[in-house]
């Protein structure tokens, strides 16, 4: 069992949250009260930013104490908002809000993974009808492992897990975001996440 913050209490942030007390692990979601996200960063051994991307970075150097020596999982992705609502550009372009957070934080271990699928996917992948991927992007070998444990915890299977390298290759999967206003589009807003074909 591992005690986990969940820093953002929406359908991203929720959803995770669920499935994993269901998986057994003791789970705290902090919402926007003031203090709740530090008292929740604090007692934690892994943190997850589900935060809305584009103001992540400020709310988590704000919790810089908090989160040294953790393990902080981001799942968001910085995007700019098209009049619809849905991703229309990159707040960071040509780096990556993961690359952000590892600068801004030294003394934390920043792992990129579950931002190029929909939410639902996050927690069950096997309701694809073809399998998906979940990628790994991070500096720290022992963190991605950590990760990549908590992924096998929420239904992946670890044949679906690629580990892409260091934290520079998150830039690549944040990109990838920017598929899912013209997928959505096309589609609806139907569960699917972006794979790659072997």
């Amino acid at each position: 069992m591992t005690t986990i913050a969940v820093l953002g209490n929406g359908r991203v942030g929720g959803n995770l949250a669920a499935a994993l007390t269901r998986a057994g692990h003791e789970v705290t979601v902090a919402d926007r009260t003031p203090g709740a996200a530090a008292g929740a960063a604090r007692t934690a051994g892994i943190v997850i930013n589900a935060t809305p991307g584009a103001g992540s970075l400020e709310r988590l150097v704000a919790l810089r104490k908090e989160l040294r020596d953790t393990i902080l999982v981001d799942v968001s992705n910085a995007t700019v908002d098209g009049p619809d609502g849905l991703p229309a550009d990159l707040v960071y372009p040509g780096s990556s809000l993961a690359e952000q957070l590892q600068e801004a934080l030294p003394e934390t271990r920043v792992v990129k993974t579950l931002n190029t699928m929909l939410f639902p996917v996050m927690t069950a992948p096997a309701a694809l009808t073809q399998a998906p991927d979940a990628f790994l992007s991070g500096e720290d070998p022992q963190a991605k492992q950590t990760v990549r444990d908590l992924l096998i915890d929420l239904g992946w299977r670890k044949e679906w897990i690629t580990d892409l390298g260091g934290i520079q290759t998150a830039r690549a999967t944040e990109a990838a975001t920017l598929f899912v206003p013209h997928v959505m589009r096309s589609s609806g807003f139907a569960p699917f996440a972006i794979s790659i074909a072997r």
